[in-house]
C-alpha cells in the first residue's frame, strides 16, 4: 500500500489530516520517487510509512475524534520521536497544549525546537510554555535566540518579552533572567525600560527608577516611559512625580499620554485647578483629535465640570466619534446630575448598542416611573430583550428596585423576586435579593435557605454571610452564630462598613456594649449611612448620651428623611 493507496481510507476521515501532517512515505522496500524527491526539497526527513508509524499515527487522529485526547498524544509523542519530522512534534505540541498537558507539551516542544531551530513559532512556543511552569533557566535559550533572530526587531521583541514574562509569579527570578537577556544591549532603551518594569514587580524600586531613568536618557522623548517613570516617583512623593511631568510636557508639549498621566496624577491628590489647567491645554491644542476630546469629556464628569464634559461630548460626536452609544450614555448622564430629566431620557433611549444599552434602559424605566408612571416603567422592563440570564437577571432586579422607590409593598417585591427565581433557581443576586424581601415579610426560613444556599454557590460572598448573621442577630437569635458569620463576612471584606455595622450591632446584641460602639463608630465614620445612624444612636441612647444620639439620627434624616429603620428606631425610643 502506498501514499495514493491511502487516499481510499476516506470513510475514516483522516485523508485530510494526513494531507495536513504531509509524510513523505515509503512502504517497506518499496519507495516512492516523487515523496522522497519532494522530502529533500524540503529539508525533512524521508520516512518509511511502516506498520507502527502508521499505526500510531491512525490511532492519534481517531483517538482524538473521539474524544481520548490522553491516547492521541501518547501516539503523536512517539511519532514524533521516532520519525524526527518536526511537523509531527508541532502536532504534539499543539495536542498536549489543547489538552492542558504541559509536560508532553514539553517534551514535544524540545522536538520541535530541536528539529526546527530556526522556528520562530517553535522558539515562542517553548518560551511561554517553561515561562508558565516556572522553568526560567530552560526557558533562557530560546528567549535569547528570539531576540537574535535575524530579522527581529530588537526594541519590540524586548517589550513583548516583558509581556511574556509578566505571568510568572517568581518575580526576583524573573528580574534575573531579563537582567541577563538585557545585558548585550546596554544601549538599547527598550532593555532598561523591561529591567526596570520587573524590577518594580520584585520590589527593588530604587532600581526600577534608575533603569527607567537609563531608558529616557537613551530616548528621552518616550512618553511610556516618562509615563512609567511619574508612576516609580509616585511611589515615594508626589512633589517629585508632579514636578517630573511638569517638566516633561513642558519640553515636550504635544506629549499627550504623559499630559493625561499628569492630569490623573493632579485629580488624585486633588489638586483640581492645575489638573483643569492641563485640561485645557489638551483641548486647545487638539482641537480635531476625536480621541483627545472624548478623553477630556470623561476627565470632566470626573472633575464634575458637567459643562465641559457636555461640549466636549458633542463636540467628540461632530468629530464622528463611532461609538454613538457610549456619548449618549455619558450626555445622559450627565443630563440627570443637572435635573434635565427629559433630554437624560431621551438621551438614554439613544443608545442602542454595546455594554451600555442594558444599563440606559434600566435608567430610562427608573426616570419613567419617578415620573409617576411605574406600571409603564415595569412594562418597558418587561419588553426589553435578554440575551442570556444574566441580562434577564438584572431587568429582574431593576423592576424589584422600581417597586421599592415607588413604596410598593415588601411582599410585591417578595412576588416578583420568587417569580423570577422559578426561571433562574440558582441566580445568586437574585437570590440575595430574594432573602432580603423575605425578611421584611417575615419568612425567616426562607431567609436563610436563600442565604445559605448563596455560600455554597458563592463561598467568597463576603455579604451572604453578613446577611444571614444580621438577620440571625437582628431577631436576637442564635447570636453566637451570627458572630461567626459576621467575622466571616469581616475577613472576606474587612473594610466594608456595612459589614463593620453588622459586627458592631451584633455585639451589642450580645450584652457587649463596649465592642458594639467601637465598631459602629468606625462603621458611621467610614459611611454615615442612615441605617448605621440608626444602630449607633441606639448604642449611644442606651448608654445614656442621647443627646449625642439625637443629633447623629437627626444628620442622618437630613439627607434621608423616609428611612425605614432610621424612623423606627427613633419612634421606638424616643417615645
Amino acid at each position: 500500500m502506498n501514499f495514493k493507496i491511502l487516499g481510499f481510507l476516506l470513510p475514516l476521515g483522516l485523508v485530510g489530516l494526513v494531507a495536513c501532517a504531509q509524510i513523505p512515505t515509503k512502504i517497506e522496500t518499496e519507495t516512492i520517487a516523487e515523496s522522497a524527491d519532494s522530502a529533500e526539497a524540503a529539508n525533512l526527513p524521508k520516512q518509511e510509512l511502516t506498520a507502527p508509524v502508521l499505526f500510531d499515527f491512525l490511532l492519534g487522529e481517531t483517538a482524538l475524534q473521539r474524544g481520548y485526547p490522553e491516547i492521541a498524544i501518547k501516539s503523536y509523542l512517539r511519532l514524533a520521536e521516532t520519525t524526527r519530522d518536526y511537523r509531527i512534534a508541532q502536532r504534539a505540541t499543539e495536542i498536549a497544549l489543547r489538552i492542558h498537558h504541559p509536560f508532553a507539551a514539553e517534551r514535544a516542544v524540545a522536538i520541535w525546537a530541536a528539529l526546527d531551530p530556526d522556528s520562530e513559532d517553535a522558539n515562542q512556543t517553548a518560551a511561554a510554555l517553561l515561562i508558565n511552569m516556572g522553568k526560567l533557566d530552560e526557558a533562557r535559550p530560546y528567549l535569547k535566540k528570539l531576540l537574535a533572530a535575524e530579522g527581529v526587531v530588537i526594541g519590540n521583541a524586548f517589550l513583548q518579552l516583558s509581556k511574556l514574562l509578566s505571568h510568572n509569579d517568581n518575580k526576583v527570578e524573573t528580574l534575573k533572567l531579563v537582567q541577563q537577556l538585557a545585558q548585550p544591549y546596554p544601549d538599547l532603551p527598550e532593555a532598561h525600560f523591561v529591567v526596570s518594569q520587573a524590577a518594580w514587580f520584585a520590589g527593588q524600586f530604587e532600581l526600577a527608577l534608575n533603569e527607567m531613568k537609563r531608558a529616557l536618557a537613551l530616548r528621552p522623548d518616550w512618553e511610556m516611559a516618562a509615563i512609567y517613570q511619574g508612576r516609580i516617583l509616585r511611589r515615594t512623593s508626589y512633589a517629585d512625580a508632579a514636578e517630573f511631568y511638569q517638566n516633561f510636557v513642558n519640553k515636550y508639549p504635544k506629549a499627550n499620554d504623559t499630559r493625561l498621566a499628569f492630569i490623573r496624577l493632579l485629580m488624585a491628590e486633588r489638586n483640581l485647578d492645575q489638573a483643569r489647567e492641563q485640561r485645557q491645554f489638551l483641548l486647545t491644542n487638539n482641537p480635531a483629535d476625536v480621541d483627545v476630546v472624548l478623553t477630556v469629556a470623561l476627565l470632566s464628569m470626573d472633575l464634575r465640570d458637567f459643562d465641559v464634559a457636555e461640549e466636549s461630548f458633542k463636540k467628540a460626536l461632530s468629530l464622528g466619534y463611532k461609538d454613538t452609544s457610549l456619548i449618549h450614555f455619558h450626555l445622559a448622564q450627565i443630563y440627570e446630575e443637572t435635573q434635565r430629566v427629559d433630554m437624560a431620557m431621551e438621551s438614554y433611549r439613544l443608545v442602542t448598542s454595546g455594554g451600555q444599552f442594558l444599563p440606559s434602559q434600566i435608567r430610562y424605566a427608573a426616570l419613567l416611573a419617578q415620573k409617576g408612571n411605574l406600571e409603564d416603567a415595569r412594562q418597558y422592563l418587561q419588553q426589553l430583550p435578554a440575551a442570556n440570564d444574566q441580562q434577564m437577571a438584572h431587568l429582574i432586579l431593576a423592576e424589584a428596585q422600581l417597586l421599592r422607590e415607588s413604596g410598593a409593598t415588601h411582599q410585591e417585591v417578595f412576588d416578583l423576586l420568587d417569580s423570577g427565581l422559578e426561571n433562574l433557581p440558582d441566580y445568586p443576586e437574585l437570590l440575595y435579593d430574594r432573602a432580603l424581601a423575605a425578611d421584611k415579610i417575615g419568612k425567616f426560613e426562607l431567609v436563610e435557605q436563600d442565604l445559605r444556599k448563596l455560600i455554597q454557590l458563592r463561598p467568597d460572598s463576603a455579604h451572604a454571610y453578613n446577611a444571614l448573621g444580621y438577620s440571625l442577630a437582628e431577631r436576637g437569635v442564635r447570636l453566637p452564630e451570627a458572630l461567626r458569620l459576621i467575622k466571616k463576612a469581616v475577613a472576606l471584606s474587612p473594610e466594608d462598613a456595612y459589614i463593620m455595622d453588622s459586627l458592631g450591632w451584633v455585639y451589642y446584641r450580645m450584652g457587649n456594649i463596649k465592642d458594639g460602639l467601637n465598631y459602629l463608630n468606625l462603621a458611621f465614620a467610614a459611611r454615615p449611612d442612615p441605617e448605621i445612624a440608626a444602630h449607633l444612636g441606639e448604642v449611644l441612647w442606651v448608654q445614656g448620651a442621647k443627646e449625642n444620639a439625637i443629633e447623629i439620627w437627626q444628620s442622618a434624616l437630613e439627607g434621608h428623611p423616609d428611612n425605614e429603620v432610621l424612623l423606627e428606631t427613633m419612634k421606638r425610643l424616643m417615645r
